[in-house]
């Protein structure tokens, strides 16, 4: 019964979402900051279960493991983002965050991105690989050696580097193309998932809960 009810609460907040097609109106908006608030609420217990209690709260008081202390002070000290007056005391958890954050994430960003990249850019030795694995690599390096001419700003773009970087504005073009179109896809396919649920789930729990 409630999960019924539930159901048909979100068909009418999701027919509250697509009222926007018409026009800007109070339903919406009423239906928008729902979602926000829930969000927030939501993901505001999420983390503080999960992290003040699961990772500090529970390893330091009842587990006894003092050297988290320090973390959770810098923790605390963020807090200080929600008062003017000590506003300054955050930017010494934020400094620390951010520079202890950097040198964790730049050697293994820089080992598992950049340079596995730049070792797929370049094309398999002949006879490893079918020919067409071997083109479509080839065509990968020139896609980036051009991009790269296209990204280098101090030569002017004459001549054979201008022809060049011509060639790695097609590349790019077809890259945010297909970026696009990707992302279309998603919203087309979250677009299929809320009308299934609309003309299939919904009518369902409407029989159920209605007289």
């Amino acid at each position: 019964m409630w999960g019924d009810l539930g159901i048909v609460v979100a068909g009418l907040l999701t027919l509250a979402i697509f009222s926007l097609l018409y026009k800007d109106n109070p339903v919406y908006k009423f239906a928008e900051h729902l979602l926000v608030g829930v969000s927030a609420g939501y993901y505001v217990v999420h983390y503080f279960y999960s992290s003040v209690i699961r990772k500090f709260y529970v390893p330091v008081f009842q587990q006894g493991d003092i050297w988290l202390l320090p973390g959770g002070v810098l923790g605390i000290l963020m807090l200080g983002r929600l008062w003017k007056r000590f506003q300054w005391i955050s930017r010494y958890a934020i400094a620390f965050y951010v520079a202890a954050w950097s040198g964790y994430l730049i050697p293994s960003v820089l080992q598992e991105r950049i340079l596995v990249q730049i070792a797929g850019t370049f094309p398999p030795a002949v006879g490893e690989a079918s020919l067409w694995t071997i083109l479509g690599a080839i065509l990968i390096l020139v896609g980036v050696a051009s991009i790269l001419v296209y990204f280098y700003f101090s030569a002017e773009h004459r001549g054979a580097v201008g022809r060049i970087s011509r060639i790695g504005i097609v590349f790019l073009m077809v890259g945010f193309g297909a970026s696009f179109g990707y992302t279309v896809m998603g919203r087309v396919s979250l677009l299929i998932g809320r009308f299934q649920f609309l003309f299939e789930d919904l009518p369902k729990s409407l029989g159920r809960v209605g007289p």
